[in-house]
């Protein structure tokens, strides 16, 4: 995915501030309205939510959406957690995700990235992250992070695209020089994750609304080979659920 010289500016200024690196979300911070289109598209199929319940189930807890952008999953989560935290490092989205759970009481949103969450130690149950921050080899800041903040027992939920299935994986591994899908499950195994495979639908409302999504989450060139691969307003997309839950316990040799 390409990145501009606008949110890459950005990564550098808080990087000198604060001594994290923020990795930017061009698509989300440059076009927050146009992302809106496509999480309303994404999963329209509702397994992505049917998976991750059925494997952990928030009912009653406490949960911490990572990267939570302008907050479009937070409302979902908390029509049934106890609370809800989305942790956001750009401000801008920071802003935008507020005004969406104005008014929801167990909702709330901080600023901070993964690597410094603005959380307490053992203050959540479920650590969820999709298609943010964590994509393989060089996130384990976030991952020990994440660990700190779970109570024992809970568990950290990474949603990410397999770049493995077609027709979106080799679109994405067409724009991301050097990623590499095996390399990226052999880290997550190495790491203790299982694995799920999910299979979604994209579906859009028009043909030009798809079009537009695809521009913004690809360079040019890919964008209009993937356009030019999908008829209508709809296709199918690949995700891989990674599962750890936090020891209850010592673990002894």
């Amino acid at each position: 995915m390409g990145m501009g010289w606008v949110p890459a500016l950005a990564a550098r200024v808080r990087t000198r501030l604060t001594g994290v690196h923020v990795l930017p979300s061009p698509n989300i911070w440059q076009w927050p309205e146009l992302y809106e289109v496509e999480n309303r598209a994404q999963d329209s199929t509702g397994e992505l939510w049917r998976v991750l319940r059925a494997k952990c189930d928030w009912s009653g807890l406490d949960v911490l959406d990572v990267g939570c952008g302008d907050g479009f999953h937070l409302p979902v989560f908390a029509s049934d957690a106890a609370s809800v935290t989305g942790v956001e490092p750009h401000p801008p989205l920071v802003a935008r995700a507020k005004v969406r759970v104005r008014g929801t009481s167990n909702v709330r949103v901080l600023e901070g990235p993964a690597q410094r969450l603005p959380l307490p130690d053992a203050s959540v149950d479920l650590v969820h992250a999709r298609t943010a921050y964590f994509f393989g080899p060089g996130c384990e800041p976030g991952l020990v992070e994440a660990d700190r903040v779970l109570r024992p027992g809970g568990t950290l939920a990474i949603i990410d695209l397999d770049g493995a299935r077609p027709p979106y994986g080799p679109w994405l591994c067409a724009d991301v020089p050097g990623y590499e899908p095996a390399a990226v499950e052999r880290f997550f195994a190495d790491q203790g994750f299982s694995r799920t495979s999910v299979d979604t639908v994209w579906r859009f409302q028009q043909r030009a609304d798809l079009e537009s999504v695809l521009r913004i989450e690809f360079s040019q060139a890919v964008a209009d080979r993937a356009i030019a691969q999908t008829s209508g307003t709809e296709f199918p997309v690949a995700y891989r659920l990674h599962l750890r839950r936090k020891p209850t316990g010592l673990i002894l040799p």
